[in-house]
């Protein structure tokens, strides 16, 4: 069964999901602030984001959704190839740890 979250109908949708990658960072949550509430006087009306700019920090920083931008798709590639390559090294170096315990055999 696929998760599933329900937005009211008199609801604007987000423009942004969970896990997304913006130029602000990673987007962990999103709040909605209806017009007619104190937060909304407080913060604006609508989707409010909860992003991390970079996975070694624990700082959350809060956006409204028109302080938001997207990654343009040549952005995207170039951070998910470099995380790639961050990612096939640590493998490269557990294996060299792996056979320096095994004594050259991985298996």
């Amino acid at each position: 069964m696929q998760p599933t979250i329900s937005i009211p109908k008199h609801w604007d949708y987000p423009r942004f999901i969970f896990g997304q990658r913006t130029q602000q960072g990673v987007i962990l949550g999103l709040e909605y602030y209806p017009a007619d509430t104190q937060l909304a006087y407080q913060y604006g009306h609508g989707w409010r984001y909860a992003l991390m700019r970079d996975k070694q920090s624990e700082d959350i920083f809060y956006y409204q959704e028109s302080q938001l931008k997207p990654l343009s798709t040549q952005e995207l590639l170039a951070q998910i190839t470099a995380e790639l390559e961050q990612h096939q090294l640590q493998i490269i170096i557990l294996q060299q740890q792996l056979a320096a315990i095994t004594g050259g055999s991985n298996g």
